[in-house]
């Protein structure tokens, strides 16, 4: 199987070499090569490699997360008496850290100058507005104050309905310096899917805002708010943020609402805010609950430690991302999306962080090129689709832009495609590190990503991370390379969910990860991992897979082939059972490029390339047109629910899409009904 699909090339699929695009600089010394210098001193061992040191960090997976407590520098009050059970399997979730006392926002609010914490930005803002380290803890001060006199006390759930903005960030911190459990959906989840989160958490408290600018429109988000503070009957107060300046915002149909004025004046005690205190709590303390996409059934609430989030974020920016306190991260994400949390973590470092809300292509695709430019961006983060229609649109940064300090992008979301290290590396920059980062929502951090100390191969995700024994297993169990294969994880880790909410037995829990291998975790994705670079390429959802004629392999290797077309906008991959249970097709549904139309020469050119990059039993047996292609707000595609659909099932939850009405395009095709 290739792993450098493109159109028009006459590649073989096995004997292609992998393509470098970067290479580190072997005379600079990175964080990596720091760390793994006192390992070698303090353990008698002469790690070389990468891939020795990785090997060592999994074997010796306490001692290695003991040395990243130490080099990371976690605050603390308290020390632990362990750092974990060797003698527990990962399906034991044993716990991390065990005695110690800490505070995640006291570790993200170490610092107290004036240097610049948190740039924002969006559409509709006419400046960029700033807030220092020394500023961002005043705000977090007088916002936990507001909360202890609305009641709100450790384990307690604060939520925010709200867009990517510096008040989010204030709030969250200030309900983590409580010890309160923080929990987020932006704004472009409709009524439905917010409640199918919240309403299983029981928020007493939650943080919105009036309006939103998206795609040039301003649109009122009072209505939709209303709605879900009626459907969540536990909630004590409604903080409403003029986040759009000049909206004429009438709140007096929202029970329990207040303006956030009015709400943080009960933070200020005889004319003074009191001193803000941290919550000193246990390692596992809950610290964010994250959700499922939620696209086949209700989203599971996974809840992430402090100690967990905490030692796992730092572990990837400071040592896998080389940060330090001159770096700027801007994170094209929203409040909905793990990739916020992940952002948010960046702020121990004592690095920047840049905040956008609205659309990235508006008013022009070039907007957040503006804004790295102008603020002097080190490390942008995107999702794969956006490089996509930058490509597609013909942007060109590197002749329009300056780009002076941007050392590295970061993408995620979907698998970033070969084709777009051609276009990163040639029309954007050639000197920076893109990094493909992968891991989820179920570990609220990576599995695999960027690495200052290996090079970046086209199509390739550099590597896997320090600490995570990941392999790619068959159907049978047994470590594959160079081929299609289970993710899984052998070995535990900090920033696995310490349970899920409502799942007293934990049966939830062990379903999701653990039915399919004993003692093993199953990420649910595809991947190949190559034998010559260590590199990896995600192919697909697992729950996705297609398995024609005993052939299983992921949707993402047909997407690789498919959308390298310039006939072709975007596609969507599924299996359909035969009515009998006993045979399998693939399906294939190709949303066609503005003027183009799907017939005869783009088809037969299309099996044509499957066949060559992949195999003959990797063509499709149907190929269809369609209009839309569904997706969740936060841009994966939703295979799943579609599969229901051709096979005549109805799919109640739709609330996590950000295209519901497409699903009705895929009901009653003729093509599919006598199967």
């Amino acid at each position: 199987m290739s792993n450098n699909c493109h159109n028009g090339d006459n590649e073989t699929s096995s004997a292609t070499p992998p393509i470098l695009m970067w290479s580190p600089d072997p005379d600079v010394e990175k964080n990596m090569d720091r760390l793994r210098k006192i390992i070698n001193k303090k353990h008698g061992v002469s790690l070389k490699t990468y891939s020795e040191f990785h090997r060592w960090s999994c074997d010796n997976y306490a001692l290695f997360w003991e040395e990243v407590w130490y080099f990371t520098d976690i605050i603390h009050s308290k020390t632990f008496e362990e750092v974990v059970d060797t003698e527990k399997t990962i399906a034991d979730i044993p716990e991390w850290f065990r005695g110690s006392r800490l505070n995640y926002a006291e570790n993200l609010l170490r610092y107290d100058d004036d240097r610049v914490a948190i740039y924002a930005s969006g559409e509709g803002q006419e400046k960029i507005s700033k807030k220092t380290f020394k500023e961002l803890r005043q705000s977090v001060g007088l916002y936990a104050a507001a909360m202890r006199r609305c009641g709100i006390q450790k384990g307690d759930r604060v939520v925010g309905y709200i867009s990517n903005c510096t008040e989010a960030v204030v709030a969250m911190l200030a309900a983590a310096s409580i010890g309160a459990i923080w929990s987020s959906t932006s704004p472009d989840f409709g009524v439905v899917g917010v409640l199918e989160r919240f309403t299983q958490i029981q928020p007493k408290l939650i943080f919105s805002i009036n309006a939103v600018h998206y795609n040039g429109k301003i649109h009122s988000h009072l209505e939709k708010l209303e709605q879900v503070v009626k459907g969540l009957p536990d909630l004590e107060k409604v903080v409403v943020i003029p986040f759009v300046k000049n909206f004429k915002t009438d709140i007096s149909s929202i029970p329990s609402s207040i303006t956030l004025e009015e709400f943080l004046q009960g933070g200020v005690k005889d004319g003074k805010i009191p001193d803000l205190s941290f919550e000193q709590v246990p390692f596992n303390h809950p610290l964010f609950i994250m959700y499922s996409s939620g696209t086949t059934g209700v989203p599971k609430c996974m809840v992430h430690s402090v100690g967990g989030t905490l030692i796992k974020h730092l572990s990837e920016h400071v040592i896998h991302g080389n940060m330090d306190r001159s770096d700027i991260m801007l994170y094209y994400t929203t409040t909905g999306w793990m990739m916020w949390n992940w952002l948010v973590s960046v702020l121990a470092v004592g690095a920047s962080i840049v905040l956008y809300d609205g659309s990235p292509l508006v008013p022009h695709p070039a907007v957040l090129w503006d804004v790295v430019d102008s603020i002097g961006v080190t490390v942008l983060g995107t999702g794969a689709k956006w490089l996509n229609v930058l490509e597609d649109k013909g942007v060109k940064p590197r002749e329009s832009h300056k780009l002076k300090n941007l050392k590295a992008i970061l993408s995620t979301g979907s698998p970033l495609k070969p084709q777009s290290y051609d276009y990163v590396y040639r029309d954007i920059k050639a000197d920076l590190l893109l990094g493909s980062i992968s891991g989820g929502t179920d570990i609220i951090a990576c599995f695999m990503g960027h690495n200052w100390t290996l090079s970046v191969y086209r199509g390739e995700i550099q590597g896997l991370l320090l600490g995570c024994d990941m392999q790619s297993w068959s159907e049978k169990g047994k470590p594959v390379h160079d081929e299609s294969g289970e993710l899984i994880c052998l070995k535990p880790f900090p920033s696995m969910p310490v349970y899920f909410w409502n799942d007293k037995d934990g049966t939830r829990y062990r379903k999701a990860y653990f039915n399919k291998y004993k003692d093993v975790w199953a990420h649910g994705d595809f991947c190949s991992i190559s034998s010559t670079t260590g590199g990896i390429v995600m192919l697909g959802r697992s729950d996705g897979t297609l398995n024609p004629n005993g052939v299983r392999f992921g949707s993402a290797e047909i997407y690789h082939v498919v959308e390298s077309f310039k006939e072709i906008e975007d596609s969507l991959c599924v299996s359909q059972r035969s009515k009998d249970g006993l045979e399998e097709r693939v399906i294939l549904f190709l949303k066609m490029a503005q003027g183009s139309e799907l017939g005869p020469p783009v088809i037969n050119s299309l099996r044509n390339h499957i066949r060559t990059y992949l195999s003959a039993r990797h063509i499709p047996s149907i190929i269809l047109p369609i209009d839309d292609i569904p997706y969740t707000i936060s841009g994966k595609k939703v295979e799943v629910a579609v599969k229901q659909v051709i096979s005549g099932q109805e799919v109640l939850q739709r609330g996590a899409l950000a295209n519901p009405a497409s699903l009705d395009l895929y009901n009653n095709i003729p093509q599919l009904q006598d199967y």
